[in-house]
């Protein structure tokens, strides 16, 4: 899934301006949790928005601040985990993206959840999308063997990857197990846990800390719900 970072920019195009249209973000203040080189960032804050961008890399950060520096763009970017993020500034639209919620455990969406509750104007939205359950209904457990798995993602170095796949049906969680062997290093073991929702489930979880879903549509560039989709995104305000 080499879209796994960053989705094509054509997707990021076609999002933003959706985004734009459906919150009338002129003047308004943004926040992008987990934005990495500001590709969200950077095109809502050309659309007129005032833009805050949170993530826990320093060269992402760097990165999207040469680029708002070069577009002449006011982007306020912060290099922080976004679980221990804290302000006292509240927004308009907060944006969460590319499922980056599914890849938490059940506390620190908790967490996470009690802070956008807190950091949310009260006419604010909250925009996230999710993986859906038919994602996890069609992953298969599984073990494979690759050298340089994922283009050298892990390493520029040659490498050998073992990957496990495992499913654990009642959670509806996905766990994708990295053993990752370089020559002359010890050998790294990544876990990747991705929690899998219902709207249903979704709203339960949205509800426990005030936060009410209004809209459900097919993704973050709009379009209508697809029951049989492998993701969705929802809408939410206090």
């Amino acid at each position: 899934d080499i879209d796994a970072s960053s989705r094509n920019s054509r997707f990021i195009e076609k999002s933003c301006n959706w985004i734009a249209g459906q919150f009338a973000i002129q003047n308004k203040q943004i926040i992008d949790f987990g934005c990495g080189p500001g590709l969200y960032a950077t095109r809502l804050a050309q659309k007129g928005a005032r833009v805050t961008g949170v993530d826990f890399s320093e060269n992402s950060i760097n990165h999207a601040r040469n680029v708002a520096h070069k577009e002449n763009l006011d982007i306020n970017y912060v290099v922080a985990d976004y679980l221990e993020f804290e302000t006292h500034e509240q927004f308009d639209l907060i944006t969460m993206i590319m499922c980056d919620f599914c890849a938490l455990s059940p506390g620190q969406r908790s967490s996470l959840l009690a802070k956008f509750k807190k950091i949310l104007k009260p006419d604010g939205a909250l925009l996230m999308d999710v993986y859906a359950l038919n994602r996890f209904d069609k992953i298969v457990e599984s073990a494979t063997y690759e050298k340089n798995q994922l283009f050298g993602f892990w390493s520029p170095h040659d490498y050998y990857t073992f990957v496990n796949t495992f499913k654990y049906e009642p959670e509806k969680l996905v766990l994708d197990k990295y053993t990752i062997f370089e020559s002359g290093k010890a050998e790294r073991v990544v876990y990747n846990w991705l929690q899998h929702f219902s709207v249903e489930s979704l709203k339960t979880e949205f509800n426990q800390h005030g936060l009410q879903i209004s809209q459900t549509v097919a993704g973050v560039a709009g379009g209508n719900f697809d029951p049989t989709g492998d993701e969705f995104a929802v809408i939410a305000g206090h």
